[in-house]
């Protein structure tokens, strides 16, 4: 399989879960895959396991300085990406809540790295993507939670989530003259590390697949596909869109 040849790829969080799924088959589609996560032990291993068609990026996705010389470092050492999937995040189970629950410290960390960090990785991929002049492919991680009210003890999160499915389409917008193609993958409930908290209750992962018209729960393959299609040539008229992953989650 080639549909990523000679595309230099880079995702954040693909230490583990969904990022490492991703970019392990991006790289069997042919391209370079840079490994982005803020855990060194964990993007090591995940480059260990894809080879030399991979290399590291150790960075903070909530601070800039973090992504800007991440970004600025992989240019000058001819990984400049022209495919960037924003995926890394957080779910804080136990502390996320209903709004009037909701601890404002809370509140902030989610939005630190879901949000902000997501706007920065977009910010200066964009950034990067311009001084090649060659256009791009940004891919962004949504969740059911921001559409149709799934999180609703789940507020910080939700809410996170909510504003990169807005962030992506006025990326969208104000670059699509210059061929940088923005869009968010919606998967459903996806059994990660991430939601360990869910897998190991019987009764919380029975109530989230009994809302799945699929029947199952999803898995970090089941979204691959669909980003590969939109990093490569094939997706070049796809821009400013949401592409639900979620067995029908959303059509309920």
């Amino acid at each position: 399989m080639s549909r990523l040849a000679g595309k230099t790829a880079l995702v954040t969080g693909a230490g583990t879960g969904i990022g490492r799924a991703v970019a392990e088959r991006f790289a069997r589609e042919g391209a370079r895959v840079v490994i982005a996560d803020r855990d060194a032990a964990a993007a090591a291993d995940a480059v260990a396991a894809i080879g030399d068609a991979a290399r590291a990026a150790v960075l903070d996705i909530s601070d800039e300085a973090s992504v800007e010389a991440a970004f600025i470092e992989l240019a000058e050492a001819g990984w400049a990406p022209d495919t960037v999937v924003a995926n890394a995040g957080v779910q804080l189970f136990g502390q996320d809540a209903a709004a009037a629950d909701l601890d404002l410290d809370v509140w902030k960390r989610t939005i630190d790295i879901n949000l902000t960090g997501t706007f920065l990785t977009v910010k200066h991929a964009v950034r990067t993507m311009l001084a090649a002049g060659v256009g791009g492919s940004i891919i962004l991680t949504g969740s059911p939670t921001g559409l149709n009210g799934e999180g609703k003890d789940f507020t910080a999160y939700s809410a996170s989530k909510a504003g990169i499915h807005g962030l992506a389409r006025t990326v969208a917008a104000a670059y699509a003259d210059r061929g940088i193609r923005v869009n968010t993958v919606v998967p459903a409930y996806t059994e990660t590390s991430l939601v360990t908290t869910i897998t190991t209750d019987p009764a919380a992962r029975a109530a989230i697949i009994g809302r799945i018209p699929l029947g199952r729960a999803g898995s970090p393959a089941d979204v691959e596909g669909i980003m590969v299609f939109l990093a490569s040539d094939d997706g070049e008229f796809a821009t400013g869109s949401l592409f639900a992953v979620d067995g029908g989650m959303t059509t309920l």
